[in-house]
């Protein structure tokens, strides 16, 4: 054997990559030695020293490349590299992380790459760790004990020992708590910590949100010092800031937001002119209160965002701002920044100018109220917004040809439903319900959409340094699989060069729409997206068909807004100099990166709230009956969302009437061999609760029932399927021929 490998090394030492044809040939390989060849390869590949490239390719190790990156961990201990490129992310099986955990920065080297571009590697180096705290369950062991991590990617438990400082004595059995690590797994030795801070008993929903508020790093208590900058601000407007400001008091302005809203950032105004409509829309002039350097600006810096859970906010600034001198409540005065737009029978844009402002809100007027009065025309809520009637009917108008020409141009709107958490006085889940989304969201939408365009298309032309809100092209391999998947429903997806026109895609979403496979489409046509974020370099916004885009319209809880309020305002003053250029330069690349990581991160912790949310509603639901639709396929099970609730689930295959099932990848279906009974992806089916898992949030359906399938079309022969997954009983005895 080791004369085996010091032949395949010598070859490959070449430098040239060698087909294994070839390399029988060079070896001088006979059959009986091919299984030897054969071992001896697979051995190489696992131990790294060479990779294995598609078409059966052999090179020494670093000719499949090396990757750079986070590590993704799933919850069964495989696990991905995500490129910090932005590249393909690398698949590394479970075999290669012993020792290395979910969310480490490490280095990967490719070992092999199948003929779809798909790359699987091993990690090579551990580079920062990613993970330095843990939250979970405490279970006292002896005078030890360990944690149970909340996050199942962690896949292994903390173990806490008896001497350690913060150690065991800090908690109860059964509590939450945080754990600092003290040594990671290494060879035989666990991961070992110690307990920091004892957070409460589980399932009270206090220590529920600060379970995520601590797995996520959130900060969520401003310290003294930024808290004595937020109570030194005015509470009212002072005569000295109306200085060099437009004067918009008189206009009729109104500020529309849903019930529960305490910060008001954005208000509206409009007025027709002939055939054409006149649009204001004026934003809280934070930087005139959170000025650049100080603590009120390193700690927004710091968070990047806000964050929501189902039952509080974590704001970005404190409420004396947020809620306070910075919020656009009616009937006071209020700072604001302007966008002022001027629009043809179109939707076109025909002028455009900015401004610092001071406006009083006419009204604090809802989603709800808006729909009452556009919408289901309600004679009460119409008598008592009569004087805003006439204005409401022209944004409703407005806000239709800015949504036309976006249409026109290739915008993608993604018209999902969210669910929303309905909690009792407790924090208690009592409710799911779909998120109400009418004309007057839209409205809104629109109006937010036109001004942060016209922002950026300003910028972009001055020109000077600024902070783009970018959204680039899909990946090819992503939109391919995508037309293989629709084409499974009988949809046609065109693509040009391994390019898919924007249109393309709005026309499937509105084929689809109304059919029982709209939901997953839109879905998977997400999925297929890359992620919106910021950036310094103007790229376009390819889902809003835009060559220009920011973030304007909300910086009382976006930084990145805080940010492009500041270079328009100074812009506009005719102050900014060549010195703030290059420094905006130097900076910028920075902020996108920095903010752009903490909306990832608030997006990951507003997720998980929900989803524990839904799971404390499900947890006294095992054995009730609910309708869903089959979301995904897999050789293991039918993955289920139910309808109206969100709750998503799975139906594993051992649970699935007597046979042998065939899992067909290409059809998104499981098929018996014996019943030929079919459960496909968006078929409609029944389910029974069997279990809720709540440590790792997961939750197993019992099939009831099949409701509607959708049409069969042709696909491929059961027989010729390589995939056979048995289910109770014994295989049944195949046909003679």
């Amino acid at each position: 054997m080791r004369k085996g490998k010091d032949a395949v090394m010598r070859l490959l030492a070449k430098g040239e990559p060698v087909p294994y044809r070839q390399m029988l040939k060079a070896l001088n390989i006979s059959r009986r030695d091919r299984d030897q060849l054969d071992h001896q390869l697979d051995y190489l590949v696992e131990s790294g020293e060479i990779v294995k490239m598609p078409g059966r390719i052999y090179a020494l190790a670093g000719s499949g490349g090396s990757v750079r990156g986070k590590l993704s961990v799933h919850r069964d201990g495989y696990g991905f590299v995500m490129p910090e490129d932005g590249g393909e992310d690398l698949f590394v099986p479970a075999r290669y992380l012993s020792e290395y955990m979910h969310g480490d920065i490490v280095e990967a080297q490719v070992v092999s790459t199948r003929r779809d571009g798909k790359r699987e590697g091993r990690v090579t180096a551990l580079v920062q760790r990613g993970v330095t705290e843990i939250v979970g369950r405490f279970e006292a062991i002896g005078k030890g004990g360990r944690v149970i991590p909340d996050d199942p990617k962690l896949g292994r438990d903390l173990f806490v020992t008896p001497g350690a400082a913060g150690g065991a004595s800090k908690a109860k059995d059964g509590q939450i708590v945080l754990a600092q690590i003290t040594a990671y797994p290494a060879g035989a030795r666990p991961l070992e910590g110690r307990i920091t801070e004892v957070l409460g008993e589980a399932n009270d929903p206090e220590v529920e949100a600060l379970t995520v508020i601590k797995k996520y790093e959130l900060p969520y208590v401003f310290d003294d010092k930024v808290m004595e900058e937020a109570r030194k601000q005015p509470q009212q407007v002072t005569e000295e800031a109306l200085s060099g400001r437009t004067d918009l008091r008189e206009r009729l302005t109104v500020t529309i937001d849903g019930e529960t809203a305490r910060d008001f950032d954005d208000a509206v105004s409009v007025a027709r002119e002939g055939e054409r409509i006149r649009l204001w829309v004026s934003i809280a002039d934070v930087s005139h209160y959170v000025t650049e350097g100080s603590r009120l600006d390193t700690e927004a810096y710091l968070r990047g965002t806000s964050v929501y859970f189902p039952d509080r906010c974590i704001p970005m600034l404190p409420e004396e701002l947020s809620n306070g001198i910075c919020s656009l409540n009616p009937q006071v005065d209020r700072l604001t920044m302007t966008a002022e737009m001027l629009f043809d029978a179109s939707g076109e844009r025909v002028d455009a100018r900015f401004y610092t402002s001071v406006i009083k809100s006419a009204a604090r007027l809802t989603y709800t109220t808006v729909k009452r009065v556009l919408v289901d025309q309600d004679p009460e809520a119409t008598a008592q917004n009569a004087h805003l009637v006439g204005d409401l009917k022209v944004m409703e108008e407005l806000s239709l040809r800015l949504n036309g020409l976006r249409r026109r141009r290739g915008s993608i709107d993604f018209d999902l439903p969210e669910p929303q958490i309905i909690l009792d006085l407790q924090g208690e889940t009592t409710a799911i319900v779909r998120a109400e989304r009418n004309l007057a969201h839209r409205i809104i939408e629109e109006f937010m959409l036109a001004a942060n365009e016209a922002v950026a298309g300003f910028l972009e032309n001055t020109p000077v340094p600024s902070l783009y809100r970018v959204h680039e092209n899909p990946d090819p391999l992503k939109l391919q699989d995508l037309a293989e998947f629709v084409f499974g429903f009988g949809y046609t997806l065109k693509l040009q060069e391994e390019k898919v026109n924007p249109l393309e895609l709005q026309k499937l979403l509105g084929e689809v729409e109304g059919k029982p496979e709209e939901r997953l489409i839109n879905e998977v046509l997400l999925r297929c997206m890359k992620q919106a974020r910021y950036s310094a370099e103007n790229l376009g916004h390819y889902g809003l068909a835009a060559e220009s885009y920011t973030h304007f319209t909300s910086p009382i809880r976006r930084y990145p807004d805080l940010v492009v309020h500041r270079i328009l305002k100074r812009v506009l003053s005719g102050k900014m100099k060549q010195v703030d250029k290059d420094r905006l330069e130097a900076r910028l690349p920075e902020t996108a990166a920095h903010t752009s990581k903490r909306e990832r991160v608030a997006m990951e912790a507003e997720r998980e709230m929900v989803d524990l949310k839904k799971m404390q509603f499900m947890r006294d639901k095992v054995g009730e009956e609910y309708d869903g639709y089959i979301t995904g396929v897999a050789p293991f099970g039918l993955f289920v969302e139910l309808v109206e609730l969100f709750v998503e689930g799975m139906i594993p295959v051992a649970t699935l009437p007597m046979d042998y099932y065939v899992h067909l990848e290409k059809s998104h279906a499981l098929v018996g061999e014996r019943t030929r009974a079919m459960y496909r992806i968006a078929d409609k089916i029944r389910v029974k609760v069997a279990s809720v898992n709540e440590a790792r949030k997961q939750v197993e359906f019992s099939l009831v029932g099949t409701l509607e399938k959708r049409p069969i079309e042709p696909i491929q022969d059961v027989r010729n399927s390589y995939e056979r997954i048995p289910v109770k009983g014994k295989r049944p005895k195949p046909r003679r021929r």
